[in-house]
């Protein structure tokens, strides 16, 4: 007896095709905001001292441009692969269905590699102001909750009594903790506990820490976790922890790692504590 496969709902395809042209965009944005950042060198070289400079500056580009054709390449490439079965006549409802879906993961993908590469390119963030750590670790938690559910891993999230406030833009460190949580999320196994802990202890610092239980992390990797592009996964932009430092290092804080094979791993975000005043 077949199973009745339910056709694809219209507006399932029309939020690929839309993600599909939305996602084009922004490719050409962050091609274009590369050719600018590499005018803006051109010109820095033109005037640099030293031939030593000039080399370093220039491989660091190549090493750039290469690792961002890389990156994109292989997604875009099975966008666009689902899209054409999407739109072959008398296809099957059910692999209607399973394209449309294969296109919009990999379309949310790429969507968040150049969203990535954009932040990490122009290197800007927001203007700083008076950020309520509580309600950053409100937000945070329905951001990620359920992602550990689906995967089976536990959230334990604690701040101390005393209300904290930071200094710093709020969507540029929000983008930071996801990207440190959904970093301990990837390493964590079925069963285990990702816990982040907010505290000063009197300092003039709020310190962020995200402790999983994964495998941890052996230290000729661990020196080369913040370098832009490096990645030990088969998937990612190799961003995600180059990003952090450089959002810490924006608002005068800093980023950090303790890790041993086995042990699981800690990071921590250090960020300026902002005292009085009211907060976003």
């Amino acid at each position: 007896m077949s199973v009745p496969v339910e056709e694809v709902p219209p507006d399932e395809l029309r939020e690929a095709f839309a993600l599909f042209s939305e996602t084009s965009t922004k490719l050409s944005e962050a091609y274009q905001e590369l050719q600018n950042q590499v005018a803006r060198l051109s010109a820095e070289l033109a005037t640099a001292n030293g031939e030593l400079a000039r080399r370093e500056r220039l491989s660091a580009l190549g090493e750039m441009a290469a690792q961002l054709a890389h990156q994109l390449r292989t997604p875009l490439a099975a966008a666009l692969l689902y899209v054409g079965h999407l739109a072959r006549p008398g296809l099957a409802e059910a692999d209607r269905l399973r394209f449309a879906e294969k296109t919009l993961s990999r379309l949310r993908y790429l969507e968040r590699l150049v969203q990535d590469m954009l932040s990490f390119v122009r290197g800007q963030q927001g203007a700083p102001g008076a950020v309520a750590v509580q309600g950053l670790l409100d937000e945070l938690e329905q951001v990620m909750e359920p992602q550990a559910t689906l995967q089976g891993v536990a959230l334990h999230m604690a701040s101390e009594p005393e209300p904290l406030v930071v200094w710093a833009d709020r969507p540029a460190i929000l983008g930071a903790l996801i990207n440190l949580m959904e970093n301990a999320l990837q390493a964590s196994p079925p069963g285990s506990v990702i816990r982040l802990e907010v505290s000063s202890h009197g300092s003039p610092f709020v310190a962020f820490r995200v402790e999983d239980q994964g495998a941890g992390i052996a230290e000729d990797i661990k020196t080369r976790l913040f370098e832009p592009f490096f990645t030990t996964r088969g998937e990612g932009s190799g961003l995600g922890l180059a990003i952090v430092k450089q959002t810490a290092e924006a608002y005068g804080g800093w980023v950090e790692v303790e890790s041993e094979p086995g042990k699981g791993s800690l990071f921590t975000l250090f960020l300026p504590l902002q005292k009085g005043g009211g907060a976003a």
